[in-house]
């Protein structure tokens, strides 16, 4: 139970920050998942990649967000290789 509390608790907070930051950005530039990893979990941002690529995921669904690759929207269901955040 405890386990679940921490990933709704990590997940509320990692769509806070992404919304923040590709907000900060507008709608010219693009945010990376690392980025936003590594300003909420500095000692172990890696481990917490997939979180952070799964939120995107989620608030590209809900039209929040626009992921991209190489400044081109994408299929969220088949990314492979690096992907970019933007707000919409």
């Amino acid at each position: 139970m405890n386990s679940l509390f921490n990933y709704m608790q990590n997940n509320t907070a990692i769509t806070a920050k992404i919304l923040s930051v590709a907000t900060q950005r507008g709608t010219e530039k693009t945010t990376c998942p690392s980025e936003i990893a590594r300003m909420l979990f500095p000692e172990n941002w890696r481990a917490h990649m997939g979180e952070v690529v799964e939120a995107s995921i989620g608030l590209h669904h809900q039209g929040k967000v626009l992921i991209t690759q190489k400044g081109l929207p994408i299929d969220v269901n088949h990314i492979k290789g690096p992907i970019r955040i933007k707000i919409v």
